[in-house]
């Protein structure tokens, strides 16, 4: 699903955006922080966790969509901190409701409260469900290029496997299972979860895919405005020299001045 050149547009759900970086709005110290490191990451797609997050449930408390407003971001809501089916759906329901009829979901169901890997299994029951409802579904999942494709079939636009455990930072842990993942499927790929710095950005999108999702790298680094801007730019040059295509490994040197053809 990668388009062939640099400027085309990343395309979910039937919308064009030029950022390839998608931000969450978790963990920053306040909405103003927030606002600045979204900015800095150029990101137009933004998610938000409904449950955790004032989005105007609470008319005393700040509100997220006054620094972060609707028509200038794309407010993808997720299901975080749902560990069953009816969770995450009602989750998603809910966001519906608040937000007038928005479609565009984060969908995950996690499996496990130390690793936060995802609950393949209710992930996938949720997704159908879902898409029932009419919902245009982005999926946290595993790894797995067989859970991936199943999750496509069911309607999904966009699939987004980890690259390590949700806040690790470890980076990409099986790129391997990434590239299997990209090269068969129709849908955007979105690498979510286990980015820790600029160059995990990079590898991510050297690799082929179409986007990366991040919000603890951001938000929990020593200054997070500025990591967010190498974040921009990271996902820009990874996805400038996948389209460039790299040149092959080799054991062996050649020359970057052949001596085949000297004048003297």
């Amino acid at each position: 699903m990668n388009q062939s050149n640099s400027s085309a547009a990343l395309i979910i759900a039937g919308k064009s955006y030029s950022s390839r970086l998608l931000t969450g709005t978790g963990k920053f110290k306040d909405f103003e922080e927030t606002r600045l490191a979204t900015e800095a990451a150029g990101a137009e797609i933004v998610t938000v966790a409904i449950r955790r997050t004032n989005l105007g449930q609470d008319s005393t408390a700040p509100n997220l969509l006054d620094v972060l407003p609707p028509e200038k971001y794309t407010l993808l809501p997720n299901t975080a901190g749902c560990y069953n089916v009816e969770d995450a759906v009602r989750t998603c329901q809910l966001a519906r409701e608040l937000l007038d009829g928005h479609r565009l979901v984060k969908l995950e169901v996690l499996g496990d409260p130390k690793t936060l890997f995802p609950n393949v299994i209710d992930t996938i029951k949720a997704a159908e469900i879902l898409v029932r409802d009419g919902f245009d579904v982005m999926v946290y999942t595993s790894d797995d290029p067989i859970i991936a494709k199943q999750l496509e079939a069911i309607g999904c636009v966009a699939v987004m496997p980890l690259a390590a455990p949700i806040g690790s930072g470890l980076g990409i842990q099986n790129k391997w299972n990434l590239i299997e993942i990209i090269e068969n499927a129709k849908v955007p790929i979105i690498v979510d979860a286990g980015v820790g710095t600029a160059s995990d950005a990079a590898i991510a999108m050297e690799l082929g895919c179409d986007g990366v999702l991040m919000n603890t790298a951001i938000a929990s680094a020593k200054n997070p405005v500025l990591m967010a801007s190498a974040m921009r730019k990271a996902v820009e040059a990874g996805r400038e020299a996948f389209l460039a295509g790299r040149i092959p490994k080799k054991r062996n040197a050649n020359a970057s001045s052949p001596i085949d053809g000297l004048f003297f």
